[in-house]
């Protein structure tokens, strides 16, 4: 039996053989047409924008490096959490802890769990008990 329309059966054929629909067969002969082959590659996706800009990326690194201040931050090391409640006051935008570590580790920073220090620490102390336990002063 005859197809309905003359160059229905064809097309169909041809995108069966080349295994993509009809309609992405007809896609790529119309951008092959007008752009030969250069028309048939993909084309670069369009991506969101960076929710920080460049000058607040370097505003967060700066402040990662600098490490925080106790009495005004509120933490004594930076967490994701921190970070991103720093990031919050600071630039008025709210990010969840992981964006903020998907958004360090695009800046080339890695996690690191600092080692807990206690503020009222005697470094005198600990050399003391270094050199052999609880000796008095």
């Amino acid at each position: 039996m005859p197809s309905p329309t003359p160059w229905m059966g064809w097309t169909v054929e041809a995108a069966r053989l080349a295994g993509m629909e009809r309609q992405a067969l007809r896609d790529a002969v119309l951008r092959y047409n007008v752009e030969e082959v250069a028309g048939l590659f993909d084309r670069p996706k369009g991506h969101r924008a960076e929710w920080l800009t460049d000058a607040e990326q370097a505003a967060l690194a700066a402040a990662l490096f600098k490490g925080p201040a106790p009495a005004v931050d509120g933490v004594c090391t930076w967490t994701c959490e921190a970070l991103a409640v720093w990031i919050a006051a600071k630039f008025g935008k709210t990010f969840h802890p992981h964006s903020v570590g998907r958004t360090l580790r695009r800046l080339g920073l890695s996690r690191q769990k600092a080692r807990p220090v206690h503020p009222k620490t005697e470094s005198k102390a600990q050399e003391r008990f270094k050199k052999g336990g609880f000796a008095a002063p």
